[in-house]
């Protein structure tokens, strides 16, 4: 995928991190994945990850239909490309924030795991050092790892 496209992956992760932390942004990063059709297994996580930020920015009756949109989302990119952890990144960032009585954090524990072993055995397992700091960042400054897992993940080289 060309660099000037806009779903390209360095654009799109940007596009995720200020949507991550302003409403605004969050509305620009829907609009700009709401009409993709295409079948690129990692646009369609990060079209997830939008719909995802839609609900958190929704009013309480549209929440769920955009989280369940997002389910959906992530359940189609995850299919195409399950051992991409990327996608397995973005699905974790959002299903391990969504409160458990909703029922849809359910690859919570299998997504953490499998980014837990992608950073630790970086490079060469699929992320970028732009994807490897961003997975390692959340996964130490959120405490979803043990302290032993995080002196091994600061060990590991970008």
């Amino acid at each position: 995928m060309s660099s000037t496209s806009p779903y390209h992956p360095a654009i799109l992760r940007r596009h995720y991190e200020q949507a991550a932390a302003d409403k605004a942004a969050g509305e620009k990063f829907y609009k700009l994945l709401a009409d993709y059709q295409d079948r690129d297994a990692l646009v369609l996580g990060y079209k997830a990850a939008s719909e995802a930020i839609r609900a958190r920015d929704a009013s309480m009756f549209n929440k769920l239909t955009y989280v369940q949109d997002a389910a959906k989302t992530f359940e189609q990119a995850v299919g195409l490309d399950p051992q991409n952890p990327e996608i397995r990144f973005l699905r974790f960032s959002v299903e391990s924030n969504l409160p458990a009585f909703l029922g849809l954090s359910k690859h919570v524990e299998e997504d953490k795991e499998m980014l837990l072993n992608a950073a630790l055995n970086h490079p060469g397992t699929g992320l970028d050092a732009e994807a490897f700091r961003t997975v390692r960042g959340f996964l130490v400054g959120r405490g979803h790892v043990s302290e032993e897992e995080a002196q091994r993940l600061s060990k590991v080289k970008e």
